[in-house]
């Protein structure tokens, strides 16, 4: 699985978890495609403080789906309405999951 998909996908379901200071710089780097130089002249921090802080986001990110599984369970909700076929079914529960 890609990188960026899978984070942005944990990025969806559990950035309110995390400080607006990660929020903001998680989502230049992996929505925006804002490079760590280009982040770090942004904010005006250190390249370095923004690789760090993107490495402790995904940390977060991860062990947040390593306790809870939202992410997991919301993939495996999908496949399964996909299974069924019921559009209607499958349109009004997609809509609870997003």
């Amino acid at each position: 699985m890609d990188k960026f998909f899978y984070y942005n996908n944990l990025f969806s379901v559990y950035q309110n978890l995390l400080t607006l200071k990660e929020q903001n710089i998680f989502s230049l780097y992996y929505e925006e495609n804002l490079s760590l130089s280009e982040i770090a002249e942004n904010l005006g921090i250190s390249r370095s403080a923004v690789g760090n802080k993107v490495k402790i986001v995904e940390k977060k990110l991860q062990n947040y789906e390593n306790l809870l599984h939202v992410w997991e369970k919301n993939e495996i909700l999908k496949e399964c309405l996909e299974l069924i076929g019921n559009q209607k079914v499958c349109k009004k529960i997609q809509n609870v999951l997003d």
